[in-house]
């Protein structure tokens, strides 16, 4: 039996940040699925940095149906979950379900890989107290207010859970976290 790793995404997730660990997860064997507030076609977005600006420019990207709402997911039923960043952390983590999710993988103790904003949605889950994670540098803020250490890096590994910045850095972020799985004995 293949074992299955899930994604919790949704609109405005940035493109590169869903794309490369779904796809590289696939790659190593493992059945991916995407969970998001329902099931349909979501629309991503590219965010690119552009000089003068402040922060990031946005997109439209490419379209992706979600696999399953996160309303409908059996946490039990998977050995890891990642969050991608872009803006769809923003609004998903104040959906309760994808909190439950977290925490469930969180208190079991199982892989948990996120970058840019996506530690938005594990600071509204409760569990980044006494974590180090990264983010994207300007949620540093978010990271230490809800009790975690904030890392500025690209493959950030504690204990379970693996965190990085960017899209820029999601060859060192995956590398570590398919480390974390091996080391959790999860495989494909």
């Amino acid at each position: 039996m293949t074992e299955k790793i899930l994604i919790l995404t949704g609109d405005a997730a940035e493109t590169l940040e869903v794309f490369y660990p779904y796809h590289r997860l696939q790659e190593a064997g493992y059945e991916v699925h995407i969970g998001a507030p329902e099931k349909r076609k979501l629309q991503f977005v590219v965010h690119d940095f552009v000089d003068g600006f402040d922060t990031y420019t946005e997109k439209l990207g490419h379209t992706w149906n979600a696999d399953v709402a996160f309303a409908d997911v059996d946490p039990a039923a998977y050995v890891a979950i990642v969050v991608p960043g872009g803006r769809a952390p923003e609004y998903i983590r104040n959906d309760v379900d994808a909190q439950r999710i977290v925490r469930h993988f969180f208190e079991s103790n199982e892989p948990v890989a996120a970058t840019c904003h996506g530690p938005l949605l594990l600071a509204a889950a409760g569990v980044l107290a006494g974590r180090t994670s990264s983010a994207y540098p300007e949620l540093a803020i978010d990271v230490t207010t809800a009790g975690g250490v904030f890392e500025d890096g690209g493959g950030v590994v504690d204990g379970n859970l693996v965190t990085a910045r960017a899209w820029p850095d999601n060859g060192t972020w995956m590398k570590a976290f398919l480390e974390v799985l091996e080391g959790a004995k999860v495989s494909a």
